[in-house]
């Protein structure tokens, strides 16, 4: 079986195999998914199929001999409903649920965004959209005043939008160009017209 097709297909049906496997096969599973990651050609190759062989060992049911994994057809081409061996790396890695044929657009669009490392940050960072990536959690730069500052509208829009626990539907609404305005929120930063944010955040949240 396709070793890239066996990480597929445990991406695709991220929720039941994360259920299945044990603190110690989820860690095991990660070292190597970081190998791969960080790895030249030879040494890709060598951490994927030791990620297969893991996943087999650890839920030989649905990826054992076989290869009936998760009741999903595993195509030889590495692909199995869209997902790829890169997706189970940005599930279990990164800690996104940014992953998947929808998704991958999206998260590569907000963290493209101009943003700032988290070990830049100078003691503020309650309240702020941290968008999980390689590399580690960055912070849309658009949240900063230019002197640095974090934006107090940003704050509370942030809360509105529940940011700390949907970071990336924040994101998404700060960074996408708005029906009613014409262009993405964080456009209007800085300008008078930053003042109806809230408001227009409001909407989006209020229960009818």
């Amino acid at each position: 079986m396709n070793p890239d097709a066996v990480l597929a297909a445990a991406a695709a049906a991220w929720a039941r195999v994360d259920a299945g496997l044990t603190p110690a096969d989820r860690a095991a599973l990660g070292e190597e998914l970081g190998r791969r990651r960080a790895a030249g050609p030879a040494g890709h190759r060598a951490a994927t199929e030791r990620a297969a062989g893991l996943l087999a060992a650890a839920l030989p049911e649905e990826f054992g001999a076989g290869g009936r994994s998760v009741a999903l057809p595993v195509a030889e081409s590495g692909t199995v409903a869209g997902f790829t061996a890169d997706d189970l790396a940005v599930l279990l890695l990164d800690g996104s649920p940014m992953a998947g044929p929808v998704l991958t657009a999206v998260r590569e669009r907000l963290l493209a965004a101009p943003s700032v490392p988290e070990d830049e940050l100078r003691g503020e960072g309650w309240g702020l959209i941290r968008l999980s990536g390689e590399g580690g959690p960055r912070v849309p730069r658009f949240q900063f005043a230019s002197d640095g500052a974090v934006r107090a509208v940003v704050l509370d829009v942030n809360r509105l939008l529940e940011a700390e626990t949907d970071p990336w539907g924040a994101a998404d609404w700060w960074l996408s160009p708005h029906a009613w305005l014409g262009s993405p929120p964080a456009d209007l930063l800085g300008t008078p017209a930053e003042a109806q944010l809230p408001d227009l955040a409001r909407l989006l949240t209020e229960e009818f």
